[in-house]
């Protein structure tokens, strides 16, 4: 990789080699399917295609919330999406999402599937069918939504930017490291004095706009992400170490975090969830188990 102190753009840009770092086998210039694969449709209304990554854990949080409120309809199949063998460029999965991201969402509960992209759009779509997770009141409904596009607007800057910076470019660049960590702290501060006047990010009530932002940022102060918590001194941010020790204490939130799973403790991994008793029948220590 040229040394970034050196490098002068050239006047037009054109994709040479691979740029390096973790993902740069999956990395390209281009959108569309590189491979024919049809997507594999399960028994429920809602069939979802995902990978356990900060966003894809967003939707299985909301699924599994709303199974405990009692929406039935929500019933799901949650087939896994390995975006490092560069799955999510099959031609089914680009069919549902041209972006090529995940997670996908197909709602096959009408007459005719609806797709739905995009974490923030998947949930908002989700609080609607099941009116639940996302206040009636203006005013409420307007601060959840508010939160809800910050994070979506912000997590790029933790993931993209830092995430990618200093957790898996080849080469360490100290200025954009710098340049990302300090929109990331600035983000921290945001949400810390957020939440020091509020209990969730909307108000008093949990809602949609905490469950987009969990898995970015309550993860990234319990250590899970980029191993950079004290990196950032992620222990100063005491509100958001409470809100995220709130939410995690929730068995929904639980068991959304165990769902498309690949990495940790293998109890704590299902990698596909197809029935509810999944959870106790399928984790990845009782596959491994069987096949012993």
């Amino acid at each position: 990789m040229a040394n970034s102190h050196h490098y002068t753009p050239p006047k037009v840009w054109t994709w040479t080699k691979p740029n390096g770092g973790a993902f740069a086998s999956t990395n390209r210039p281009i959108a569309g399917p590189t491979h024919e694969k049809e997507l594999p449709v399960g028994r429920h209304p809602l069939q979802l295609y995902s990978q356990g990554t900060p966003n894809g854990v967003k939707v299985t949080i909301m699924l599994e919330e709303l199974l405990a409120l009692g929406h039935t309809g929500a019933e799901y199949d949650a087939w896994l999406i390995k975006i490092g063998d560069g799955d999510q460029f099959g031609s089914g999965l680009v069919s549902v999402n041209p972006n090529s991201k995940i997670p996908v969402l197909l709602d096959r509960s009408g007459p005719t599937p609806i797709r739905v992209f995009e974490s923030g759009s998947i949930l908002l779509y989700l609080a609607e069918k099941f009116d639940a997770l996302l206040p009636k009141d203006v005013a409420a409904r307007t601060e959840t939504l508010n939160w809800l596009f910050w994070q979506m607007g912000s997590a790029p800057y933790l993931g993209g930017g830092l995430g990618h910076f200093y957790g898996y470019a080849p080469t360490k660049i100290e200025y954009a490291i710098d340049r990302f960590a300090m929109e990331v702290k600035r983000q921290l501060d945001v949400l810390d004095r957020r939440l020091a006047e509020s209990e969730y990010l909307a108000g008093s009530d949990y809602t949609i706009a905490d469950i987009a932002t969990f898995p970015w940022y309550g993860g990234l102060v319990k250590g899970w992400l980029y191993g950079a918590a004290e990196f950032l001194s992620v222990q100063d941010y005491k509100n958001v170490q409470r809100w995220a020790d709130a939410i995690l204490a929730r068995p929904a939130v639980r068991r959304g975090r165990m769902v498309n799973r690949m990495s940790g403790v293998p109890s704590e991994q299902l990698r596909e969830r197809h029935d509810a008793s999944d959870f106790d029948t399928r984790t990845q220590d009782k596959l491994e188990g069987a096949q012993s």
